[in-house]
């Protein structure tokens, strides 16, 4: 059904209370709005709603609507070209394992960044940062209340510039090419993953300190600012600030077999990173 105006609402939500398997709507003109109204009325009555969709941009749209979006798309065949290979990190999960400390050790004054996400994070939930492309961190989110500074649950204090993070394309970026409104993954303790947006990125100097951790099989480091609202996650899942760190103490990470970059993605070359 095409949606055009008011009428062409009543007329989809109609149509959905038939014995229909799905509905699907195509949006003239306005997009967001009746789509907000349909999967809200959809939702409500148990009914599938589908959506037209003819470029990545109109498919993550469909889907990110309400949170939960709609409950499938259709798309032209002329579009299936540009469309294959998008995917989404909703439903993507990271393998944490537990590393232990090896070393904390101060390594002087650097630019850290802060990436500041248009989303609210939660508890738990970080971005997995790294000096080596195989071997990532959990970086806590600024979410945990102290009595000096209050939260700032939509920003990961990520650490030095030259630190890689994973983007929601599953890439590794550099800190220092982050902009907005750039994707990057927002990880919780358990590994499930989600996409928040870029809206700033704040660069300080600030001291920083070195932390070296090895699972036994893969050994990383991460550099982050020397402060106490800056955290990593205990194997348990509880936050811990980098001033309480200690070497032995155990900390979740990302470890994967040794992969070589190139701009972000793999290459079958050797490569050492230190």
């Amino acid at each position: 059904m095409t949606i055009s105006g008011a009428a062409d609402l009543e007329r989809a939500v109609e149509a959905g209370t038939r014995d229909q398997s799905f509905v699907v709507v195509e949006c003239s003109d306005w997009t967001i709005i009746p789509l907000e109204n349909l999967i809200a009325e959809f939702r409500r009555r148990g009914h599938k709603l589908y959506a037209y969709a003819s470029s990545n941009e109109e498919v993550e749209t469909a889907f990110t609507i309400l949170e939960r979006g709609v409950d499938g798309v259709v798309v032209p065949t002329s579009a299936l070209a540009s469309l294959y290979g998008t995917k989404s990190c909703s439903s993507q999960t990271f393998s944490l394992v537990p590393a232990r400390v090896t070393r904390v050790v101060d390594a002087g004054i650097g630019d850290r960044a802060c990436v500041d996400t248009t989303s609210q994070l939660r508890i738990g939930e970080g971005m997995l940062v790294g000096s080596r492309a195989s071997f990532f961190f959990l970086v806590h989110g600024e979410t945990v209340t102290s009595e000096y500074i209050p939260p700032r649950p939509f920003r990961v204090n990520a650490g030095a510039l030259h630190s890689y993070i994973i983007s929601s394309e599953g890439k590794t970026r550099y800190l220092s090419e982050l902009e907005p409104p750039d994707r990057v993954t927002v990880v919780d303790g358990e590994g499930k993953a989600r996409e928040a947006s870029v809206g700033r990125v704040k660069i300080e100097r600030r001291p920083m300190v070195l932390v070296e951790a090895s699972t036994g099989e893969a050994s990383g480091a991460v550099i982050l600012q020397k402060a106490e609202t800056i955290r990593l996650v205990r194997a348990g899942g509880a936050p811990v600030s980098v001033t309480e760190l200690e070497p032995g103490d155990e900390i979740l990470v990302h470890s994967e077999k040794a992969k070589a970059r190139h701009f972000g993605g793999e290459v079958d070359e050797h490569i050492q990173e230190k």
